[in-house]
């Protein structure tokens, strides 16, 4: 899988928090955030139940494509200046060798492997979404440029598709992959989520998204969820390497309607998780934590859970596991290694 989530946005009192953030936005984070935890949670129901898997193939079709777009929509400003820069070492750099240097020391003492190698090129389970974030945002200017950024980095991510050398180091084949989602983002305007926060777009979505999920438990028995990880290679999908070429595109096509279809049903007033918006970086990055430990422990042994009661019961513990980590409390007592002021490192600096 995997986020996600986009870049943390200065910091402020809380009134002035209040005033300048958009709830829309911080509900569409919080319920992307829950969709990536319930997708992570639900795998391992996937195995003998059809309808799982048709849940579990609808969510990731689209989840971390409205990750990376929503990121990318709030990365317009990006501009290589000394105060966005100190933000994108602080807001992602940071975090990523942190919870990269901490996700390997965890697995070394779950899975008694103290050898297991720290490599910050290697990137473990969740943390690849942050060097996807720190390649997108810093060539955010090139992007901004170009006449037509969305095609050409639709033709990137199509050509990155087809070598199997391209998912190694970097998460580069991920990286690739969702780029143009990333890419669309910092074209879009408020007019255009506008358009979907209408009346008649939530009632185009619904059948729409109905339906996918119907094509989705017809294709369940024998689709390769492979395709929306983006961890490997067309060729190593065992279909022709050109084919890249047409999947990517058609998988784009997919991603950005069923996002559209998601936002379209995102409420734009305030409730009682907008600002749980805000956390979206806490509950990514913690979560992986619990999501193995079910695996390294073996969690899903039990019968009772691969019963539909007991998906229910999974899923619901994924929202509320989610919804706490990104929760105030955890907030203050991580935002040192989160989002890190670091003003002795730093000369000041404007925006």
């Amino acid at each position: 899988m995997t986020t996600p989530p986009a870049a943390p946005r200065p910091r402020g009192d809380a009134a002035s928090a209040g005033r300048t953030r958009d709830a829309y936005f911080d509900n569409a984070k919080y319920l992307t955030i829950v969709l990536v935890a319930c997708g992570h949670a639900g795998e391992p129901l996937t195995y003998g139940s059809r309808a799982a898997t048709a849940i579990y193939l609808t969510v990731y079709a689209f989840h971390m494509p409205a990750f990376a777009l929503i990121s990318g929509y709030f990365s317009r400003s990006f501009d290589m200046g000394p105060g966005r820069l100190k933000r994108l070492l602080t807001g992602v750099v940071v975090p990523y060798i942190v919870f990269e240097v901490a996700y390997t020391l965890f697995y070394r003492w779950a899975q008694d492997d103290p050898g297991y190698p720290i490599s910050l090129l290697d990137p473990w389970y969740v943390m690849w979404f942050l060097v996807a974030l720190f390649v997108w945002r810093i060539t955010t200017p090139l992007w901004l440029s170009l006449r037509h950024p969305v095609p050409v980095a639709l033709a990137v991510s199509a050509l990155g598709s087809l070598s199997p050398d391209t998912g190694g180091d970097l998460a580069l084949q991920r990286v690739l992959a969702f780029l143009p989602f990333f890419v669309l983002g910092l074209t879009l305007r408020p007019d255009h989520f506008a358009r979907l926060r209408t009346r008649r777009a939530r009632r185009i979505a619904l059948p729409v998204g109905v339906g996918a999920l119907c094509a989705a438990y017809v294709v369940a028995p024998w689709f390769n969820a492979e395709w929306f990880y983006h961890r490997k290679s067309v060729a190593d999908l065992d279909v022709p390497r050109w084919a890249g070429l047409l999947t990517t595109p058609a998988l784009f096509a997919l991603a950005l309607v069923l996002t559209a279809c998601f936002l379209a049903w995102v409420p734009g007033r305030r409730t009682w998780f907008t600002t749980l918006g805000a956390g979206t970086m806490y509950g990514y990055l913690l979560h992986g934590f619990i999501i193995k430990s079910s695996r390294f422990w073996g969690w899903y042994d039990h019968p009772w859970l691969h019963t539909p009661l007991g998906e229910l019961t999974v899923t619901a513990a994924a929202v509320v596991m989610i919804t706490l980590l990104c929760t105030d409390p955890v907030r203050r007592v991580l935002r040192c290694v989160v989002e890190p002021r670091m003003a002795w490192a730093f000369r000041h600096t404007g925006k």
